[in-house]
């Protein structure tokens, strides 16, 4: 498969005030290690070298972020005001992502709703790994809630595998990549939660395919197209088809948009707010916020 490169950046949605990019599956957003040259960051300025802000985080405003072995849709804001709207719909929990993977094994229920809490290994050796409530060395885990759904039953390389449709209902580390796990159906390539094991294929089989973040003036509705298609990979061969993306999407934003006109018709309670201001604790809020929404 083509490998990342500096030119070989797409994108997906372009206006004043955001880029939606569909990110490659083997690089990382940013990195400070020397050696990696290759990063969305070092796209961004290749391309859009008068979009960077020299004094942010990142040099450019992430408003989410994917793993390194994750792609699909992610979003940038290009000035301030658009980054501080975006903030406020993905921490009032507005933005709907729907992601498609390919997991281990034949998944029986063609709709599941898995809850189980999350929170940091401790264990030795896995200090870079999530782990649910219950496994040995759980820190402090979190509820959180992912709507799993059955796309096709299929085979990867001869061996059985389910292409589901997963929707993250909270935002915590490696959530969907635990949650599979934790029913027996790990994210076929997922090399870090099969223990070093799953490493034959080329990635991991993560894709971020929908993003619709409903922002006031610019709705942002994007699909990344989905990269596991026979077609594009001969390895993976769909046998039954249970479910059509088209069909869930249509679904799931329609009860989207229903919990945000219920939201927007209960009262609340009005508070005077004064201009905002760069603080360096805005800036530290801000990081913590990218770090409790990393979705993967």
């Amino acid at each position: 498969m083509e490998p990342a490169s500096l030119e070989n950046l797409c994108v997906l949605y372009h206006s004043a005030n955001y880029i939606v990019v569909n990110k490659h599956w083997d690089i990382r957003i940013d990195s400070k290690m020397w050696y990696e040259k290759q990063t969305v960051q070092s796209q961004l300025k290749h391309h859009f070298p008068e979009l960077s802000v020299p004094f942010t985080y990142y040099v450019f405003r992430f408003c989410h972020q994917l793993d390194f072995s994750t792609s699909g849709a992610l979003c940038v804001a290009l000035n301030k005001a658009a980054a501080g709207q975006a903030y406020r719909c993905f921490k009032g929990r507005l933005v709907t992502k729907a992601y498609i993977a390919l997991v281990r094994g034949t998944v029986a229920e063609e709709k599941m709703t898995l809850e189980f809490a999350i929170g940091k290994n401790t264990t030795e050796g896995k200090t870079h790994m999530m782990c649910i409530e219950g496994e040995e060395g759980c820190e402090n885990p979190k509820p959180c809630q992912t709507k799993l759904t059955v796309l096709e039953h299929g085979s990867y390389e001869g061996d059985p595998v389910t292409k589901v449709l997963l929707q993250p209902m909270t935002g915590r580390t490696h959530q969907l990549r635990v949650h599979c796990r934790a029913i027996g159906h790990p994210i076929v390539g997922d090399y870090t939660y099969s223990l070093r094991t799953d490493n034959t294929p080329y990635r991991m089989m993560l894709h971020a395919y929908f993003l619709h973040i409903p922002l006031e003036n610019e709705p942002i509705q994007v699909l990344a197209p989905d990269p596991f298609l026979p077609s594009l990979d001969s390895k993976w061969a769909p046998q039954r088809c249970v479910n059509t993306s088209d069909g869930l999407l249509e679904i799931i934003l329609k009860e989207a948009k229903a919990e945000m006109k219920q939201s927007q018709e209960e009262p609340k309670t009005v508070h005077k707010r004064s201009s905002p201001v760069e603080s360096e604790e805005h800036t530290a809020q801000c990081q913590q916020w990218l770090s409790e929404w990393n979705m993967d």
